[in-house]
């Protein structure tokens, strides 16, 4: 029997999807939680599921390339399968991005390529769109411009502000991400020759979404 895959999981602050990713009970095998932030308070939450932490400061180096480096030697020291960005703040160097290719994924909120970057919702509610969401995806050097594995859709409401509609995609958020990893954990999913996601899944024929609804 094949062992489970390894997965090492990338924080800055809280960690909402990386707890999200816990309580899945995936089929792999946590291997980590590393950040670059010593009071990540995601940090507490791993080391309470007995998860192996590791704490690597950006601040300590100086520039974007030598931290990537040193942080690829972390992460390299568990032998991940798979590296998971859940609200790691920083922008990754295509060194970095090219050394896990194909095995380095992060989620968006937004439904990219829509809204790549910061400030999606604001910016979501300045265009007045009525349809928002969230996407998992493989990084590359492209900011945000990875293959998509999985979004998610959520209604812009009349009244929303960019609170109220960030608690709305965050829950989706919840939901999808521990979907495409188990799709990557059971080889569900890959790349295929021409750099595009493939699946076995099944596809939602006819599932339309409107939003506002339709009388």
């Amino acid at each position: 029997m094949p062992q489970p895959k390894k997965i090492v999981i990338l924080i800055s602050g809280r960690g909402s999807n990386m707890e999200a990713l816990l309580d899945a009970k995936l089929p792999c095998q946590i291997a980590a939680v590393v950040s670059n932030r010593a009071d990540a308070e995601g940090l507490d939450f791993a080391r309470a599921r007995g998860i192996a932490t590791a704490v690597l400061s950006h601040r300590d180096f100086a520039d974007r390339e030598s931290f990537d480096a040193a942080l690829a030697q972390v992460v390299d020291g568990y032998s991940p399968d798979l590296v998971v960005l859940a609200g790691f703040m920083r922008i990754l160097t295509t060194g970095f991005v090219k050394h896990y290719a194909g095995r380095l994924i992060n989620i968006h909120p937004s439904l990219l390529p829509a809204y790549p970057g910061i400030d999606t919702h604001e910016r979501a509610l300045q265009d007045g769109i009525k349809i928002h969401g969230c996407t998992v995806h493989f990084v590359t050097p492209h900011l945000d411009h990875g293959p998509i594995i999985i979004q998610a859709a959520v209604p812009v409401l009349r009244d929303d502000t960019p609170e109220s509609l960030a608690t709305r995609v965050l829950h989706e958020e919840h939901r999808i991400y521990p979907q495409a990893v188990r799709w990557l954990c059971q080889n569900q999913v890959w790349l295929d020759g021409n750099g595009r996601v493939a699946s076995d899944r099944l596809e939602q024929l006819g599932s339309t979404l409107f939003a506002p609804g339709l009388e």
